[in-house]
């Protein structure tokens, strides 16, 4: 099984903790998704995060409808958290969130590590294109969010 890997850096003019808090609400996530995804969280109730903190999203790839559950496995606040797929479309999903103080601000750092069903070649076509748009997407959103002061 061939594992790609997606990384991405985030400058906001934000210090740490205005930031790590955003991140930390699951909910939030639904906020920095592309709406052509239709991202809608299932998890019934307050989402209490911390490690073994299990998720339940529904979202559309492409017209297809499909669930994905994440389960937090590192849990390091307000550095470092890790969610990794344990239901969902991709053959495996690592996503690696990390937050460092730079330059008065905080710089967030996504790490990203996957395997999907096809291989390189659904990869290289469709994929890495999708996370690609998600994440300068995510990105925008992030700055509208988190203006310069």
């Amino acid at each position: 099984m061939k594992t790609h890997r997606f990384h991405k850096e985030t400058w906001l003019p934000h210090p740490l903790e205005d930031v790590f808090p955003f991140f930390a609400d699951a909910r939030n996530l639904q906020t920095i998704t592309p709406p052509w995804l239709s991202f809608r969280t299932l998890t019934i109730g307050e989402v209490v995060m911390k490690e073994g903190t299990r998720i339940d999203y529904e979202l559309r790839v492409h017209g297809i409808s499909m669930r994905w559950q994440s389960e937090i496995t590192v849990w390091e606040p307000p550095w470092l958290f890790v969610d990794k797929q344990r239901r969902g479309p991709y053959r495996s999903w690592m996503h690696e969130h990390r937050f460092l103080d730079k330059d008065g601000g905080t710089l967030a750092v996504d790490d990203v590590r996957y395997a999907v069903p096809g291989g390189v070649l659904v990869n290289a076509l469709f994929v890495a294109r999708d996370i690609e748009k998600i994440f300068q997407f995510r990105t925008r959103k992030l700055e509208e969010l988190f203006p310069a002061l």
